[in-house]
């Protein structure tokens, strides 16, 4: 199975590329030029892998939570390569599920963070490899009283906390006030294409006359565009 990952949900454009067993990886700090170099950056990892675009299986991408502007890229490049290739699948995978899918080992929760602006995070909370809440959009008080009610209701669940994901830095602080217990990933900025990968070979084989070209973004909220758009003009 041959399958190509996009991962543009946050300001880092990160590639991965799985040929059989063998993986092939490309991050860029772009500063969110994604559209600028997105299609460069899959043609390098083809050149590396040895091997050409027509070979192709599949395309994954992440399918949200994050920037609205990444998804809506990482989206378009793997729709168009899909069909520029006949109709392959394209595979969507939830953010979330990729930034927390390498600490299934944690004893308590989980909590991969994006910064949703508005001082509020996207996030969830996740047990093990099962996400225990909806995906999130939402405030550091709320986001506190949710992990403490996840706490005590699951008494068999310890008490810390693991944090990840691009808006680690801002949610530390007040987090780690208030749950002691709580640790952070110290690889916290870098892409998440290997996980995009596992998650997109694992759901390959369910997609073979599913393509999902009618699928998009999961943004959790409406845009600053789309909000403006739909206040009232005394509102504006």
């Amino acid at each position: 199975m041959t399958i190509l990952a996009f991962d543009t949900a946050s300001d880092l454009l990160a590639l991965g590329l799985s040929v059989n067993e063998q993986r092939y990886f490309l991050e860029i700090d772009s500063g969110r030029k994604h559209s600028e170099l997105i299609m460069d950056a899959a043609d390098t990892l083809f050149r590396i892998a040895g091997i050409a675009k027509t070979e192709l299986d599949a395309v994954a991408c992440m399918e949200g939570p994050g920037s609205f502007t990444g998804l809506r890229i990482g989206f378009s490049a793997a729709k168009g390569i899909a069909l520029s290739l006949g109709g392959i699948p394209v595979i969507p995978v939830p953010t979330l599920d990729c930034l927390a899918a390498p600490f299934s080992f944690w004893p308590g929760i989980v909590l991969p963070l994006m910064d949703a602006k508005k001082n509020a995070y996207f996030t969830a909370l996740y047990r093990g490899k099962k996400r225990i809440s909806p995906c999130l959009d939402i405030g550091m008080d709320d986001l506190i009283k949710e992990i403490d009610h996840s706490f005590k209701t699951d008494t068999e669940l310890s008490p810390s906390l693991f944090l990840t994901g691009p808006g680690l830095p801002l949610a530390l602080p007040g987090l780690a006030a208030v749950f002691p217990e709580t640790t952070a990933d110290c690889t916290w900025k870098r892409g998440h294409a290997a996980e995009l990968l596992n998650f997109a070979v694992e759901r390959s084989i369910f997609m073979k006359e599913n393509k999902t070209y009618d699928s998009g973004p999961l943004y959790l909220r409406k845009s600053d565009a789309e909000m403006k758009c739909s206040m009232a003009p005394g509102e504006q």
